[in-house]
């Protein structure tokens, strides 16, 4: 049986999340006290009992999910679950750094503070209000793409998310976004809305935040990953850290191809994907790109984690 490990993007955040594997796994706290080290403030305290719309803030909701992650991670090794368990890990866009982090390529600290860093710089890339995001239900990657293709009209308007058979996701400046909203539910989407996102995401006017991070991951270690690291971009496995450092560069303005990555483990014997952290997203994505051959694990509580040791 071969198994991966997935860990969840932005939008998965919940106050509270991972609060009670901190409570009952010592090694689980120690990774929200080492993320709070590494970027000098109590990011646990706002996890834990701050307000949803702070925690949501681009740059604390990603290295805040990525901290959640890790811990039931670790939570997972002292029940004698290691990251030698899988076969691949992957994670959908800031969770491809949880993945790194988990597989060692990445150290915890690091991983904090480039997230903190990502968070801001994916902020700061585009003026408020001057870009959008939007989920078209009902179309496949192409036929989305097609429609970004349409609605751009001399704007940014990208296909940015491929995340199940029928659900993929479009950024860009606002109106392309809003023009693709129109063109899509003409060409037979079941449903087009516009996202609750602070800005446009995995698109060409995110090339501020890739330079941004290009310079702060030429300043880390980047090390062979334990397992390799089915990655965004590429859809595929990746163990260089040379490829990886640039692969994480090119992943801020590139599509997030999840659909691809889910058929690509399936392809290479994956049977079980166990999503590590908070929710349960990309196993309803999962469950959609591959159906019934897979079996479905989330790991976000201890109690999780107990039933995972089976």
């Amino acid at each position: 049986m071969s198994r991966a490990f997935v860990f969840p993007g932005q939008g998965a955040q919940t106050i509270g999340m991972g609060r009670a594997l901190a409570e009952a796994y010592p090694a689980a706290k120690a990774v929200f006290d080492e993320v709070d080290a590494a970027l000098g403030e109590k990011l646990s305290a706002l996890i834990w009992e701050g307000d949803i719309a702070t925690l949501t803030l681009t740059q604390n909701a990603q290295p805040a999910l990525m901290a959640t992650s890790l811990a039931a991670m670790r939570a997972l090794e002292v029940e004698g679950i290691g990251i030698d368990h899988a076969a691949f890990v992957a994670g959908h866009s800031l969770g491809e750094y949880s993945a790194l982090c988990a597989a060692g390529a990445l150290s915890l600290s690091d991983t904090a503070r480039l997230l903190r860093i990502r968070g801001r710089a994916m902020q700061e890339a585009v003026p408020v209000g001057v870009g959008a995001m939007a989920a078209l239900l009902g179309l496949n990657f192409e036929q989305a793409a097609e429609v970004a293709a349409e609605a751009a009209q001399g704007e940014v308007c990208q296909a940015a998310n491929d995340n199940d058979p029928a659900q993929v996701v479009v950024s860009g400046h606002k109106g392309a976004v809003e023009r693709a909203l129109d063109i899509a539910k003409a060409r037979g989407a079941k449903r087009a809305l516009l996202l609750p996102v602070s800005a446009p995401f995995h698109c060409a006017l995110m090339q501020p935040a890739a330079a941004v991070m290009a310079e702060a991951l030429a300043a880390v270690t980047v090390s062979a990953p334990k397992v390799p690291v089915v990655v965004n971009v590429r859809a595929e496995a990746v163990t260089e850290p040379d490829r990886i450092r640039a692969l994480l560069v090119a992943q801020v303005t590139g599509s997030v191809r999840w659909r691809e990555s889910v058929q690509w483990m399936a392809g290479a014997g994956v049977t079980e994907f166990w999503e590590i952290g908070a929710g349960k997203a990309l196993s309803g994505m999962i469950k959609r790109i591959v159906g019934g051959e897979v079996a479905l694990r989330a790991v976000g509580t201890p109690e999780d984690v107990l039933a995972a040791k089976g």
